[in-house]
């Protein structure tokens, strides 16, 4: 059944007309289980009806004219259940509605399961049989694991086409693609796919006006290919293996025109350009490969795609005059790619950056907490987007609501320009009084800090308004570099950050990789990488790494007196006193060292991350190890949650807004004022609005946040007294969700007149 299943799939995906794939989809299920009809409805939320898409069985003339209501008849039913219906007898159930214009008199034996896509019913597949009887376990089994598996093809395929170009002549419509809010604002720019790879996967079906010209194109890449393959086979060593030489021999069978070529020209007859009939045909090609039982054959799908990007590539760069170069924007520009890394974001000109959409990720990945660094609208996991869908194309970002809107409406294009403004001059009014303290107005006083090392540039530039650095992360340095750096090149560049700001404290983070921050010349491969090798258990595994680290800040502190140390993923005491043990060594080291030299060495504070929930309950005895505590809220939510925060399909299960988590931040700072030890937060709660005035409730004084949204939380702290964010926290304690959480904090701000710092427009 499985490899049945696969291939309907397979086929399925394969059309990028979702209405034709529908139509090859109930045909092939058809014939794959003998019933008399298979149909496909699909859900109009707009008009609360399930629409007849598609048919093999039923009169064909009815679709998209049949419309059955959400609660009518037994379609409606099987959508209001969200579960199968298998009925001997259709006809005489008390919620069968007859519908003249499908022709479906003849027909008793009834099976309808659900398409669901994560919680959303999209529409309704059924199979009919003339005979009366009930379905069996296995076709009922059969038809539940299609709906699950064709659900996310269908969400892909309506997507896509809306997006793409499968019209020559009509202009693209406007849709609006969801995903996760990752760092808010507003922003109207082009789409700019970073990705520039040639690749069939990646490449938008599209329409042609002539086929004349498109057949040419074909012919004229496929000849420069088979040039290339002739050169690549000539090439090869008289001692080759002959299954190497048997690849080159498949290259040159598929590259003949009785082969590929037959198919390819007979898709571009259907109007399709030449690229997207190669990219159709290849894609059946390879599906027929990789579904052989033969691992020998498998592989060949690989030999097949990789013949047909070549071939690809010649049709874009040789016969059509395209170039590789990668694309330079010219004007403002919404930053389109699979996974957003820090690197596309130095490269790209900041002047053109206006927005952020990555097909992967979540609102904590490094990728959106680097986007709310440089205070950039961002939205991610867009799963179902490919960037060559948004590129070139015109686009709203609302990084508020997780929304991105494609090829908009002139209306809708001119009210979210007029949010934008009404954005501006509440950003005017924050700026206006940056200077001033962060200080209630009954007198509660707040100590805001930054969080630094994503990119420095932009984070010291943001640094006025904060007294100090809450949090740098060191490991920056080492993901961007192809070995260790040394211990000279840390020293430098710690400098570079203590002296920054003399005067104030600077926490550094002890090498904090593993997990989603790999090291590219130190893999870690483990199938569960967030409760594995990460953190301070690195480190101590690897002392050499640790003292060179610890060495390096002390040899950069020496005649200032603002380096603190903290120790990241801390689960045991243990952990704390060896970590000790080695800094202590260190600066016994760098001492013994300078002596005679007239420098200062002051030994720093040590701290440690709250962060793994273990701790939690040792705070009394790590009370007595350490000299201040931190609060790793984004982690300290994934492991209290059980949430892996950069996993989209459960990005909506993320939340630090929980009232699990609220309680435990509450617990922590109560413990830590018992036992006089400070305490700060720094992760993404702390920087946002609601998160801030919940802690600033709960007793905590110390925020630590990214450059961008100092200005915005000094502003709110002095607009909201501490007696007012305690009224707000007991709301949110005794909330049950999260979603109830949100809706007090709305509430308050709304009231206060401070919405604009939470949602669209000023």
């Amino acid at each position: 059944m499985l490899t049945t299943l696969k291939r309907i799939v397979q086929e399925m995906i394969q059309i990028p007309v979702l209405d034709e794939a529908l139509f090859r989809l109930t045909t092939r299920v058809k014939e794959t289980t003998d019933v008399d009809s298979c149909s496909i409805y699909l859900a109009d939320y707009e008009n609360q009806e399930f629409v007849l898409k598609a048919t093999d069985g039923l009169a064909r003339d009815s679709v998209d004219l049949v419309r059955i209501g959400f609660s009518e008849g037994l379609i409606g039913l099987v959508g209001q259940r969200e579960e199968p219906l298998n009925i001997e007898n259709a006809p005489s159930h008390p919620r069968f509605k007859h519908y003249p214009e499908v022709k479906e008199e003849n027909y008793h034996a009834f099976l309808g399961t659900p398409i669901i896509h994560q919680r959303r019913v999209l529409g309704v597949i059924t199979m009919q049989q003339g005979e009366m009887r009930r379905f069996s376990e296995d076709e009922e089994a059969f038809l539940v694991t299609l709906a699950a598996q064709v659900a996310l093809e269908i969400t892909n395929a309506d997507i896509r086409g809306a997006l793409s170009n499968t019209s020559v002549d009509s202009a693209p419509r406007q849709k609006n693609v969801r995903g996760v809010a990752g760092s808010p604002g507003l922003a109207v720019g082009k789409g700019f796919a970073f990705d520039t790879k040639v690749d069939l996967r990646n490449w938008v079906a599209r329409k042609a006006r002539g086929d004349i010209d498109e057949i040419k194109a074909y012919r004229t890449g496929v000849e420069a290919t088979r040039k290339e393959v002739d050169s690549l086979s000539d090439g090869l060593d008289e001692g080759i293996p002959d299954d190497v030489k048997s690849i080159f021999q498949l290259y040159h069978h598929l590259l003949d025109a009785s082969s590929l070529g037959r198919e390819v020209e007979a898709k571009i007859h259907q109007g399709w350009d030449a690229a997207s009939s190669l990219k159709m045909v290849v894609e059946d090609y390879a599906a027929r490969f990789q579904n052989m039982e033969d691992p020998y054959m498998q592989e060949r799908a690989i030999d097949i795609i990789d013949l047909s990007n070549r071939i690809l590539t010649n049709i874009l760069i040789t016969v059509k005059g395209h170039t590789l170069e990668r694309k330079v924007p010219q004007e403002d520009s919404i930053l389109i790619a699979v996974e957003v890394s820090a690197s596309m974001l130095a490269e790209f000109p900041s002047h053109f950056l206006k927005g952020i959409v990555s097909v992967r990720g979540s609102n904590n990945s490094h990728a959106a907490i680097l986007a709310r660094a440089m205070g950039v609208p961002a939205v991610m996991g867009c799963q179902n987007v490919s960037p060559g869908l948004l590129d070139e194309k015109e686009i709203l970002l609302d990084g508020y609501a997780g929304e991105v809107i494609v090829a908009p409406s002139p209306a809708i294009r001119a009210e979210f320009l007029q949010l934008i403004q009404e954005e501006q001059v509440l950003a005017e009014r924050i700026a206006e009084a940056e200077d001033r303290p962060a200080e209630s107005p009954d007198g509660w006083r707040m100590s805001l800090y930054m969080n630094a090392g994503l990119s420095t540039e932009i984070e010291m530039a943001g640094n006025s308004q904060s007294t100090g650095i809450g949090l740098y992360r060191t490991e920056i340095p080492f993901m961007i570099r192809e070995r260790f750096p040394s211990e000279q090149e840390q020293v430098a560049l710690y400098r570079q950050i203590l002296e920054s700001s003399p005067t104030q404290p600077i926490t550094m983070r002890t090498l904090d990789v593993g997990g989603d921050k790999p090291l590219p010349y130190f893999p870690i491969s483990e199938e569960n990488p967030f409760l594995g090798w990460r953190g301070i258990r690195l480190t101590l595994d690897h002392p050499e790494i640790f003292l060179v680290q610890v060495r390096a800040m002390l040899r950069a502190s020496l005649g200032l007196n603002n380096l603190r140390i903290m120790l990241p993923m801390i689960t045991s005491v243990g952990e704390v006193k060896e970590a000790k043990r080695l800094i202590d060594q260190a600066f016994y080291e760098i001492g013994d060292e300078i002596k005679g030299q007239k420098l200062v060495l002051t030994k720093p504070q040590i701290g440690i991350m709250l962060e793994v929930p273990s701790v939690l309950y040792q705070l009394p005895q790590l009370a007595k190890c350490v000299d201040f505590f931190s609060v790793g809220s984004n982690d300290l939510t994934q492991y209290l949650l059980a949430v892996d925060r950069n996993n989209s399909r459960v990005a909506n299960l993320y939340n630090s807004y929980h009232p699990a988590v609220l309680s435990a931040l509450y617990d922590i700072v109560k413990q830590a004022d018992n036992f006089r030890v400070p305490v700060t937060v720094c992760g993404e709660i702390a920087g946002e609005p609601g998160g801030a005035i919940l802690l600033m409730g709960m007793g905590y004084r110390n925020l630590s946040m990214n450059a961008y949204n100092l200005r915005k939380v000094n502003w709110l702290i002095r607009n909201v007294t501490l007696q007012e964010s305690k009224r707000l926290l007991s709301c949110a304690l005794t909330s049950t969700t999260h979603e109830d959480v949100f809706q007090h904090i709305n509430e308050f701000l709304e009231q206060k007149g401070l919405g604009g710092l939470i949602r669209a427009g000023g």
